[in-house]
C-alpha cells in the first residue's frame, strides 16, 4: 500500500534538556500529539549529537543551557555532522545572548517553554518543510534586531589609523570612547567578549594606553570620535 498525503509519516524526534522532569513532560506532551514521533531523549548536548547519530531523527528540540554540551555547541556539532536533521530550540531563553548564537549555530526553530503542544507540532513541521518555526516573540525580536543598524557608526574619517591600529582596533576603541563595556562591544561587533579584550590589549600596546580613561582622551584627541553637538 503507497503512502497517500493523510498517511504522511510522523516526524522523528529526539528531546534535548538536562532537567529530567521538563524533558520527561516534553515528552508526555509530543507522545499525545498527531505527527510527532519522540524516538530518544537526551540529557545534555553530548548526548543529544551521540543519539543523533545512531536514530537520525528529523528533528531535535534542543534546550540551551545544558551541562558538559551546550544546545548551540550541539546544533552547531548536529548541522555539520548530521546535516539531515533539523533543530528547533526549546528554551527558557528568548535574549540575544541566546537567540542570534543558536540561529547562527544553524537551528531553524526557536521556541521558548511557554509554547504550546499544537505550536511545537507547526514548527516541527515548519523546518521539515523548510520554513522556519519561531514563535511570534521571537519573531518581533529578531524584526526589532534587523531594523537596527547592522554595524556600528563609521569612525571619524582619518588618512590613516594612529600608531599602527588595525582597522577592528580601531572600531573598539570609538566603541570605547562611545561608553560600550566589553560585552556591549562583543554584541554590536558579533565576536566573543576573549576577543574583544585581545583587541583592547592590542590598542592599548600600540598606543601605550593604561586604561578606559585615557583610551577615551586619546580617541577624541586624534579625531576618531567627535564631541556630540549641543
Amino acid at each position: 500500500m503507497t503512502e497517500t498525503e493523510g498517511e504522511k509519516k510522523p516526524a522523528r524526534v529526539v528531546v534535548a534538556d538536562d532537567q529530567t522532569v521538563v524533558r520527561e513532560g516534553i515528552v508526555m506532551l509530543l507522545g499525545l500529539l498527531p505527527g510527532v514521533e519522540v524516538v530518544g531523549a537526551a540529557g545534555d548536548g553530548e548526548e543529544a549529537v551521540q543519539l543523533v547519530g545512531e536514530l537520525a531523527p528529523d528533528v531535535v528540540l534542543m534546550d540551551l543551557r545544558m551541562p558538559r554540551c551546550d544546545g548551540v555547541e550541539a546544533t552547531r556539532r548536529i548541522r555539520s555532522q548530521y546535516p539531515g536533521t533539523q533543530v528547533v530550540v526549546l528554551t527558557t531563553y528568548a535574549d540575544d545572548e541566546s537567540l542570534f548564537p543558536a540561529l547562527r549555530a544553524g537551528a531553524r526553530g526557536y521556541l521558548t517553554k511557554d509554547a504550546g503542544g499544537d505550536e511545537i507540532v507547526r514548527a516541527v513541521e515548519s523546518v521539515l518543510s523548510g520554513d522556519a518555526g519561531l514563535s511570534p516573540s521571537v519573531q518581533r525580536r529578531l524584526l526589532e534586531r534587523l531594523s537596527q543598524p547592522e554595524h556600528p557608526p563609521e569612525p571619524a574619517p582619518t588618512d590613516v589609523a594612529p600608531d599602527g591600529l588595525t582597522a577592528r582596533e580601531t572600531e573598539v576603541l570609538v566603541l570605547i570612547a562611545d561608553g560600550l563595556s566589553n560585552q556591549e562591544i562583543a554584541r554590536r561587533l558579533h565576536v566573543s567578549t576573549a576577543t574583544v579584550k585581545t583587541h583592547i590589549n592590542n590598542l592599548f600596546a600600540k598606543t601605550g594606553l593604561k586604561d578606559r580613561a585615557q583610551a577615551v582622551r586619546y580617541a577624541y584627541g586624534k579625531g576618531l570620535v567627535r564631541p556630540p553637538t549641543q
